[in-house]
Parts: C-alpha cells; structure tokens; sequence
C-alpha cells in the first residue's frame, strides 16, 4: 500500500507577495493553474477568511470523465504571508495544502506544499488504484505541485503586468 506523506516546492515570481496572495487566496482561480481542479466555489458567504468553506470538482488529468467534490477548510489567511486549507474526506484522510510568500528581490517567493495530517485508508487506496488508475500517487502528487507552481508564477506575473501603472 502506498503512503504519501509531505512535499515542498518554491518558485520565484516576479510580483509582489499581496498579489500573488490575492490570486492564490480567491480559490475560484484555482482552476487557472492547478492541473486537477476543474471548479472552485465558496460555500457560506466564502472569501478568504480562516474558517470559510469552498467546494472544489477534481479531475484526473489524463481521464476527464472522473471527477470528485471536496470541501476544504481555511486553515490560514494573512494576506501577503500565509494561505493554507485542509481537505478531509471519508476514506482518504486529511490533506493540508499550504502557500507561503516572501518578499525576495522584486517579487516573491512562493512556497507550496502539502502534507497528510491523516492517512488515506485502505478503501481509499483501493479507489485511487482502481478508478484513478493512479498506482503512485505521491509522484503524480508531486508532479502536479511543481506544475501548479509554474502555471501559478505565469498568471500571477501576468496579474501584475496588467496591473502595473505602466500597463495599456
């Protein structure tokens, strides 16, 4: 039986930490750059506040025509600093996914991460080798962090751009 444990990554994006926080922070555009969430909405008046529920559809990349809801949790929101959620559903544990920005040059340094706070069960396993068709999830995990961080550096730094006092 696999285990998934932690896993960290960093990139630098030529914006400033608030607007890379804003982007991350309005999970609605979470869609713009993770590769396995298809849709993201905020559940009793949402925002970003610790404590706010968002719904999000999951995807399996290569397989469109599987997908799953969870209903993550807001764990941590200081702007310009700190955003983290933690998903928890039946059978597959507890995930807390978190992003951390630091000023670094003229732009940020964006750190994401995720780490288990609770093992996937058996039954859990089960579905994501059968249905999934993901038999190592920690590497498609993975993958898919250093992926969202590069999607995530393009349109934060894009955000920036169009915002700037210099932009048409």
């Amino acid at each position: 039986m696999q285990t998934l444990g932690r896993a960290e990554e960093s990139v630098h994006v030529e914006a400033s930490p608030r607007t890379v926080y804003d982007l991350v922070a309005d999970v609605t555009r979470t869609p713009e750059y993770s590769p396995e969430v298809d849709e993201v909405v905020w559940l009793d008046d949402g925002g970003p506040r610790v404590g706010a529920r968002f719904r999000a559809r999951n995807r399996v990349p290569e397989d469109s025509r599987f997908s799953w809801h969870n209903t993550p949790i807001v764990m941590a929101a200081e702007p310009g600093r700190e955003f983290a959620f933690a998903r928890t559903e039946a059978f597959f544990g507890t995930i807390v996914w978190r992003y951390r920005f630091e000023p670094e040059g003229t732009g940020t340094r964006v750190t994401e991460s995720w780490e288990v706070a609770r093992p996937v069960g058996r039954i859990g396993w089960f579905v994501i080798g059968t249905l999934l068709r993901d038999p190592d999830r920690m590497t498609t995990m993975r993958e898919a962090l250093h992926e969202s961080l590069q999607r995530l550096r393009h349109v934060a730094e894009a955000d920036a751009a169009s915002s700037s006092p210099s932009a048409p």
